[in-house]
């Protein structure tokens, strides 16, 4: 599918949008303002974007304990997400989930999970309703390479091959579970395993954004149309640590500065997109001001923000129809 200017506009805006939004996370971390844990998306852009970019509201996702950028990718609002990274009344769920939890279902995001392997089974529940409900929407479950050995994404996979379900599985390798290097943890690969439930899949490079949207593309109207679920092995890598504060003594030193130089998804975007000559970079320049605005602001109003209060601490329970 040949992407039109407004599509490589929005691209662009949301994967700058996570870059600037995750390293003012990592910087704003650093003072001690922000509760609980952090886990950054920063590098891996590509894969969120390329997927969400062909999903509506209609659609589902479930994401990761490293889930900000899918977030975004899906339309969250972001000064809504920074609120409740810093664990303010007004965040996407009252401040009450923080960054490991956060969800919106008005946009289709079913959450960030702090259970690795989490979202899988949730995936397969919002495509049997799409699926009975005629609605035409698939369900997708963003998945690391760890959580890729968990039970619950096999149990998942074969269930949504057994019903026929609109559900994709995306394995997002970036070569490390926390600190345990997927090259020697991972027996396979994702795709030979999802041979195993006789799932059709494929291997991409996660810094390349059109890849990635391709691949997506075939995977989603696929599903749509009625052809099951797919799994798709997206290789990419994190320029951060497992979690904010980890000292990354398992990665070579220069490793993450050479990722940054070689393979940065937003550089290799912005030059592949010059030189066809499809935007200009004062296209581009007027694109990262916006984007380091809002998330000015974002950080701004949720310093300002109230805190949950004494009158918060028994909502949010249970469920209300």
């Amino acid at each position: 599918m040949q992407l039109n200017r407004d599509d490589l506009l929005k691209a662009y805006r949301q994967m700058k949008t996570i870059r600037v939004f995750e390293e003012r996370v990592h910087d704003e971390f650093a003072t001690g303002d922000i509760p609980g844990f952090v886990h950054l998306y920063a590098g891996e852009e590509a894969s969120a974007v390329g997927i969400c970019l062909h999903l509506n509201d209609n659609d589902y996702i479930a994401s990761t304990h490293r889930g900000h950028g899918h977030c975004i990718a899906k339309g969250c609002d972001v000064k809504g997400m920074m609120s409740e990274i810093f664990g303010r009344a007004d965040g996407l769920c009252g401040g009450k989930g923080g960054s490991m939890h956060i969800a919106d279902l008005s946009r289709g995001m079913m959450g960030a999970n702090g259970i690795v392997g989490g979202g899988p089974p949730l995936v397969c529940g919002a495509a049997l309703s799409a699926k009975t409900l005629g609605t035409g929407g698939v369900a997708i479950a963003f998945v690391g390479d760890g959580a890729s050995n968990q039970g619950t994404t096999f149990e998942a996979m074969n269930l949504a091959k057994v019903w026929d379900l609109p559900a994709i599985f995306v394995v997002e390798d970036n070569g490390y579970a926390e600190a345990t290097s997927s090259s020697w943890s991972v027996s396979g690969d994702a795709v030979k395993r999802a041979a195993g439930f006789d799932i059709p899949a494929q291997r991409v490079d996660g810094h390349d954004f059109f890849a990635v949207n391709e691949v997506a593309r075939e995977a989603i109207e696929r599903a749509r149309s009625g052809g099951g679920p797919s799994v798709l092995h997206v290789k990419l890598n994190r320029y951060f640590g497992h979690f904010e504060g980890d000292a990354m003594t398992y990665r070579a030193p220069d490793e993450t500065a050479k990722l940054r130089q070689e393979k940065d998804c937003l550089t290799l975007f912005r030059g592949r997109v010059s030189e066809a000559g499809l935007l200009e970079d004062a296209q581009f320049d007027e694109i990262d001001r916006d984007v380091d605005a809002l998330i000015d602001e974002a950080v701004s109003g949720a310093r300002a923000a109230p805190v949950p209060g004494a009158q918060d601490l028994l909502t949010d329970v249970y469920v209300s129809y």
